[in-house]
């Protein structure tokens, strides 16, 4: 289930992220619900809301550790909760599509823009919701 999971993240993630470098340039945005929400191709070279900008080498490394974490701890400490597997899943496409981001262009491409938060992506929605997910079930009293 993990796998499947991080592979469509990731495989929408990339196709999204691929249409979008093809179709616009860098700092072009498109009106689709005016003023709510645009499409506004931005290259981060930070983290999430565009901190530590110009660190890009440094989170391929983080990238890379938190991939090699999660597939420790899953293969050592099977995930019995299924919302705990989706939220791994989740995260782990989300990591996975950002780090070859930097890889590729050495920065990572965002283009989701509400214009009240900082421009993100589909693999940064799916860390946060992975990270919300695996969050609650851990947390969440057994009875």
């Amino acid at each position: 289930m993990i796998r499947i999971i991080l592979l469509v993240v990731f495989l929408l993630d990339q196709l999204s992220k691929s249409f979008v470098l093809r179709h616009m340039s860098l700092n072009q945005s498109i009106p689709v619900l005016p003023p709510i929400f645009s499409i506004t191709l931005i290259a981060n070279t930070g983290v999430a809301f565009g901190l530590f900008k110009e660190k890009s080498d440094l989170f391929v490394w983080v990238g890379l550790l938190v991939l090699f974490w999660i597939y420790q701890v899953t293969r050592h400490t099977p995930l019995e909760n299924r919302w705990a597997k989706v939220g791994v899943g989740l995260i782990s496409g989300g990591a996975l599509g950002n780090l070859l981001d930097r890889l590729r262009h050495g920065y990572v491409v965002d283009f989701l823009d509400f214009r009240v938060w900082p421009v993100f992506n589909i693999a940064d929605s799916c860390i946060f919701i992975g990270t919300l997910l695996f969050l609650i079930v851990c947390f969440k009293p057994s009875h």
